[in-house]
């Protein structure tokens, strides 16, 4: 009798076919686990082919070309390009001055239209150049006299940056140095200045130094996601890479900055979000999305880019407390006149929103707060801050409650409480000067002629405006005082 040895499950035969089950499974769950960034990627390689062909390059920037030099806006900080046959290296002292003013001038545009309308920029653009015409005299500026003139503007960080970096590459010279100054002319030098990324970087290499680099804005993006009919997320890391692809091929190496000026200047006046002028489209023939919607009923251009969902904005609620003080030699009024008394003004953190800037002392308060509860968390930071004791009716002529306003931001909905207190102190404001003793804590009075022409936000300018109202139509006033200039 012949034994036969028993077969196992590790016979190599088996154990062959459990690898190959096993290799199928793990293909199965990598499949399965495949990250949402991959799979957007590949939907992106679909959409985007093989990028633009040589033909559709040359009918793009022919075609963008001649449209722009045609229908471009006129705005305060265009003008025609530089000789580009001209070497950088070989021009004289005079021209490279003449190219660095150039580029401090789109620098300037280019900060002010980030977030905000062309039409709001004009005057602000021409207010700016009138004060501070070179880099050299905005270097030598206050942080209190750019934000005077950036007032209403908002997004006031990009104030602040434009100060820093003028500081930073002027580095010290005098106004004489002007012609020795040279301004970043690449990319990589221009990223280095503080508030420039690269796109605005890109913009001064290109419209002031004839760079052959791209600029990709929200504009930019809409045009070349309808061009390539792009339904990846437009607001994905990995497309808005690809994006800054696309711009690099398209852009025009004999003229990168009118050309790019052109593009974004489409999809600001034709190539817009929600109607589209694609009947007058200098590069309609070249638009994959217009191609799309005219076969297929179920597209529509403004299909692309994708929309993304809106982040909520979120709600807060602040106590907003004018304190207006009577000098004490003044005449025993509620109100006071319009040169006997003063506001007393809070210097914001230097850090977070509204970093550095001025406004009346203000308390962040639970939503649900009433009257009461508001007055009670702003006596406390009073006292805590001035050591202004509002329980001693004595120095407390009036408080009265005004109304209030709800101020938006891009990602928060502030609604104000405003009220009125005007106080009598012994010593007048003197007696905030021998009191306060939080040295991290600024703060100033200011009369009511001094505040109009100090840089508050448009939101303390509207509680402002909103107070001297109230003073007009809710509390007696002689006919002198009535007369006062809105902010």
């Amino acid at each position: 009798m012949i034994l036969r040895p028993r077969l196992s499950n590790s016979t190599p035969k088996v154990m062959e076919e459990k690898e190959v089950r096993k290799s199928k499974t793990k293909m199965k769950r990598v499949k399965k686990r495949e990250p949402a960034a991959a799979k957007n990627t590949n939907k992106l390689e679909e959409d985007m082919e093989d990028f633009f062909s040589n033909e559709e390059i040359c009918n793009i920037r022919a075609s963008l070309l001649c449209w722009y030099q045609k229908n471009q806006r006129v705005v305060p900080w265009r003008i025609t390009s530089p000789n580009t046959s001209q070497v950088k290296e070989e021009m004289e002292e005079k021209d490279q001055y003449q190219l660095a003013q150039r580029a401090y001038e789109v620098w300037v545009s280019e900060i002010m239209l980030q977030q905000t309308r062309v039409a709001t920029v004009i005057e602000y653009y021409k207010r700016w150049m009138e004060k501070w015409p070179t880099i050299h005299h905005l270097a030598a500026a206050s942080q209190e006299e750019v934000n005077h003139i950036w007032a209403g503007l908002g997004y006031y960080r990009r104030a602040r940056f434009l100060l820093e970096g003028a500081k930073m590459l002027v580095g010290g010279q005098s106004e004489s140095q002007d012609a020795q100054f040279f301004f970043p002319t690449t990319v990589s030098a221009l990223c280095k200045v503080p508030g420039v990324g690269q796109y605005t970087a890109g913009a001064i290499a290109s419209i002031a130094f004839n760079q052959a680099v791209p600029v990709v804005d929200g504009n930019v993006v809409r045009v070349l996601a309808r061009l390539k009919a792009i339904s990846a997320n437009p607001k994905d890391a990995t497309t808005i890479k690809s994006f800054w692809k696309l711009a690099g091929q398209l852009v025009d190496p004999c003229c990168p900055g009118d050309f790019n000026q052109a593009l974004m200047e489409l999809g600001a006046t034709i190539c817009t979000p929600s109607t589209p002028s694609c009947s007058v489209c200098p590069i309609s023939g070249q638009c994959q999305a217009f191609s799309l919607s005219r076969t297929n009923t179920s597209v529509v251009v403004t299909d692309y880019p994708t929309k993304v969902p809106k982040t909520k904005q979120r709600l807060d609620f602040c106590a907003v407390c004018v304190v207006e003080i009577l000098d004490n030699q003044g005449p025993e009024t509620q109100q006071g006149t319009q040169t006997d008394n003063v506001f007393l003004l809070v210097k914001r953190p230097e850090e977070g929103l509204l970093a550095g800037l001025w406004e009346f002392p203000s308390v962040l308060i639970d939503g649900e707060a009433d009257l009461s509860m508001r007055r009670e968390a702003m006596d406390c930071y009073l006292k805590k801050s001035f050591k202004l004791d509002t329980k001693k009716k004595h120095c407390v002529l009036s408080r009265n409650y005004v109304g209030e306003y709800l101020h938006i931001f891009s990602h928060i909905r502030l609604r104000m409480y405003v009220e009125l207190l005007v106080l009598r102190l012994k010593g007048g404001k003197s007696f905030l000067y021998d009191k306060v003793e939080n040295e991290s804590l600024q703060w100033k009075c200011v009369d009511n002629n001094s505040i109009q022409s100090i840089g508050l936000t448009s939101g303390v300018r509207k509680v402002y405006n909103m107070i001297e109202d109230f003073k007009q139509t809710q509390l007696p006033l002689d006919s002198s005082s009535r007369k006062r200039k809105p902010i």
